[in-house]
């Protein structure tokens, strides 16, 4: 049977590289999506289809010799699934998370960059573990009840802006930047942990090879326990979420998202305060792989050292920016740490013991 895939996105490229090399045999021919705006032409070298115009060019028959493979978030798949019927495709699957999860790992174990935390063996030392996971008052509840490990700790991100509580925890607490989220984002709830949680002062809690991060309401990671087993034998400095893949390159996908200007201001942010990052920027931007989400789970004293790192630039960015971050609120800084992230742990792959797990969308 001929295979697309339905999906346009990283999501979509990232199952149609892993399929293209662990299942050669099984060509994929077309994106399809339902509207072209906002998606390319091409990807992956292949068409990008709405999905009327190719079904018109197929017969019934035609159309039974089609598989669609659904490679969206799962909360859309079902509606997907309708419209494939109603337009006459029934041969189709989903994607789900598990699935992914699945191709991810085996796909980037054949390609030996970006190494699974689950391709590793497991060990017999069980770590401490605190995961904070930032929420939001305006954050919609989830349609399925989810299971939080005793580890996950939820704290309401950008409490200082509103009066409503959705957490314990809040990030307006302590040393802090909690009015700032409008424009941080998560990174006030990364912030609040690393200066009161993970300071060198004696006063924070656990001890340097205890393992802190970061996850939000929607996305993070869901870690067995054979996987927090593999931590501590093997040395783990840090696990992120396996990177998806943008065309032509991660710059291009900000530029949806970032003013050239605030670009600017982050090169020069980054040239005063880390010049051998700023040599590394440009490279950075034009490669096609993004940590996406702000997801990350460390050693203590690694994410202290990047939180050290990270925020300063994010300041400096603040303040070199026009209009400058105390006059806006447009999420910037936090996309903009997204890209940090990837800047930061890829220029530090050969230091740091860096592994990837599946980040999963709770619906």
């Amino acid at each position: 049977m001929k295979l697309v895939t339905y999906g346009a996105q990283g999501y979509a490229l990232s199952a149609f590289e892993a399929i293209k090399t662990l299942y050669p045999k099984r060509e994929i021919s077309c994106f399809l999506v339902t509207h072209r705006d906002g998606n390319a032409p091409v990807l992956g070298g292949i068409p990008v289809r709405e999905l009327s115009a190719y079904a018109q060019g197929l017969s019934t028959e035609e159309k039974q010799e089609v598989e669609v493979l659904i490679a969206t978030p799962e909360q859309v798949q079902p509606e997907i699934e309708e419209t494939l019927e109603n337009y006459g495709f029934h041969h189709h699957r989903r994607l789900t998370f598990a699935r992914y999860a699945e191709l991810m790992k085996l796909f980037h174990a054949r390609l030996g960059r970006f190494l699974p935390l689950a391709a590793l063996p497991v060990g017999c030392h069980m770590p401490f573990v605190r995961m904070y996971m930032a929420k939001s008052h305006v954050d919609k509840p989830l349609r399925e009840s989810v299971f939080l490990p005793d580890y996950v700790f939820p704290i309401q991100a950008g409490a200082a802006c509103c009066d409503v509580r959705v957490a314990d925890l809040a990030d307006n607490t302590g040393d802090h930047i909690s009015d700032r989220n409008g424009n941080y984002c998560e990174l006030t709830a990364l912030y609040w942990a690393w200066k009161n949680k993970m300071g060198r002062d004696g006063c924070a809690d656990g001890g340097e090879g205890q393992y802190y991060g970061l996850c939000q309401y929607r996305r993070g990671f869901e870690l067995t326990e054979d996987d927090l087993l593999r931590l501590v034998d093997n040395e783990v400095d840090a696990v992120l979420p396996y990177p998806l893949p943008y065309e032509p390159d991660i710059h291009a996908h900000h530029e949806r998202y970032i003013k050239e200007v605030d670009w600017k201001a982050l090169l020069q942010a980054l040239s005063e305060l880390q010049p051998a990052y700023a040599e590394a920027f440009p490279e950075v931007l034009s490669q096609r792989y993004l940590y996406n989400y702000n997801v990350v789970l460390a050693k203590k004293g690694v994410l202290r050292d990047y939180c050290e790192w990270l925020f300063p630039i994010l300041m400096r960015t603040e303040e070199l920016s026009v209009p400058k971050g105390s006059e806006r609120r447009d999420r910037y800084l936090g996309y903009m740490g997204e890209t940090l992230l990837t800047l930061y742990f890829m220029k530090n792959a050969e230091r740091l013991n860096v592994v990837h797990a599946e980040c999963r969308l709770r619906v």
